[in-house]
């Protein structure tokens, strides 16, 4: 099939060539001329493994273009995907401006019977306002609109399209119903289940498994305090429930609280619907919250074992989660700015955020790799769980280090494995590790945790 993908953002791109992966011939538009020059190279403005290649692959079988002028390739498709941005608004419910722009302006240009597929994640009774937008801008009714709704995870989106936990088609007509079902053939030839249904159920299931992933998180990461004050074992918590095949292992790991381009937002935007509807998700509100609150509360706890204005801090991991260069929402975003107007000095590394994380943090210093960032830290902090990180060389780290501590957000480590090069091991949901080897120690400041004079690791 024909395919017209409106936006060559990071869902537009990865959809776009995982569509020509399946055999149909994509075009990606976007308004940016000098971006889709860039894409024509090859150039891929933003990091996800396997997505360069992917892309490479397709321009080169000719199943994948790119352009900035949309009136030819759309002329011609079969069905044009809206891939655009929704902004939050202030309230937390999302800007659809984009979507209906890219809607009304699309109209004129499409072909009898083709069919306009949402793939931007919008609130319930946005395909059926968008349907009238496009039969109003036509002035007729020879045009469809679907609903399909994205579920990729940055770091593994391309898996996450071809080997699908599911595909959510949402129609309210037999011509769109059949479309996506061509689409999609491949993957339903391969036993994908496939949820045929009408468009608001598809946005509804949506917003309502990322909110209940995002709860995932919330509840874990609550469990992990209370395992923290009770003397208990996260880790061996989340496999303990984790292995009932009612709750799942997946997004049951503690952290410094879920960020990224989703979780926040769609959490914030199904409350806002609730709100719209007279339905309050008061849940979901509060893991909203709370969620806040953690990454504020981590800062207070990294200054707490800080001791002092001066001090230095390594922050490992400025990305929300590994694989990705993608900040929005990240814990760092919270804790460095925190961090700095304390009086800290704070250095930091992530093998891909930098340049992003450089645009919303200033006054921080900047390394080129883990043990340079942690040259002669007071205190260390993981926040991103990179295997670069997971597979640092501690007794390295630890002769990097000019203190003793650190606060490992992403349980990467073994504490006794940390303890054992002479460093006190905070991690989240577990009880702190002392060093093993103390001399002259001493407990400084009330209730800090830190020790003053510690043996030097072992080489």
């Amino acid at each position: 099939m024909d395919v017209v993908m409106i936006g060559a953002g990071y869902v537009g791109l990865t959809t776009g060539a995982c569509l020509a992966e399946l055999g149909h011939r994509v075009t990606c538009v976007d308004n940016d001329a000098l971006k889709v020059a860039r894409l024509r190279r090859a150039e891929i403005p933003i990091y996800e493994p396997g997505l360069s290649e992917l892309i490479s692959k397709h321009v080169e079988s000719g199943r994948l273009s790119f352009s900035d002028e949309p009136a030819l390739a759309a002329s011609k498709a079969d069905a044009v995907f809206i891939a655009v941005g929704t902004p939050s608004g202030p309230d937390g419910d999302i800007e659809l401006s984009y979507v209906k722009n890219a809607a009304t302006s699309l109209a004129p240009l499409l072909k009898p019977e083709a069919v306009v597929v949402i793939k931007s994640t919008v609130v319930a009774g946005t395909a059926q306002m968008v349907r009238r937008l496009v039969h109003e801008a036509r002035g007729r009714s020879d045009v469809y609109v679907a609903s399909n709704p994205e579920f990729l995870r940055e770091g593994s989106a391309i898996r996450d399209f071809l080997e699908a936990d599911r595909i959510v088609a949402g129609a309210d007509d037999a011509r769109a119903a059949k479309v996506l079902e061509q689409l999609y053939a491949p993957l339903r030839e391969k036993g994908i289940p496939y949820i045929a249904t009408n468009t608001t159920n598809a946005e509804m299931i949506k917003y309502a498994a990322n909110a209940f992933l995002a709860l995932k998180i919330g509840f874990i990461n609550e469990v992990a305090d209370l395992c923290e004050a009770a003397g208990g074992d996260v880790a061996a918590v989340a496999d303990g429930i984790g292995l009932d095949r009612r709750i799942g292992r997946a997004f049951l790991n503690p952290g410094p609280g879920f960020g990224g381009s989703c979780f926040p937002k769609d959490t914030r935007a199904f409350a806002a619907i609730g709100r719209r509807f007279g339905q309050p998700q008061a849940i979901v509100e509060t893991l909203i919250d709370r969620n806040e609150v953690r990454k504020s509360a981590l800062a207070k706890r990294i200054l707490s074992e800080l001791g002092g204005k001066g001090r230095r801090v390594a922050i490992l991991g400025t990305a929300f989660k590994a694989n990705t260069d993608d900040v929005r929402d990240s814990a760092a975003l919270t804790i460095m700015p925190l961090l700095l107007k304390a009086g800290a000095k704070v250095t930091a590394h992530d093998p891909k955020a930098r340049h992003e994380t450089e645009r919303h943090v200033s006054g921080a210093a900047w390394a080129d790799c883990p043990y340079e960032a942690a040259r002669d830290a007071d205190v260390v902090v993981i926040l991103t769980e990179w295997d670069e990180y997971a597979g640092m060389d501690l007794d390295r780290l630890a002769k990097s280090m000019s203190g003793r501590v650190v606060i490992d957000c992403r349980n990467l480590f073994e504490p006794e494995a940390v303890a054992a090069r002479g460093l006190k091991y905070v991690s989240i949901g577990r009880k702190a590790a002392a060093p093993v080897e103390r001399i002259k120690a001493r407990r400084t400041g009330a209730g800090t945790g830190n020790w003053s004079e510690i043996a030097a690791a072992p080489a």
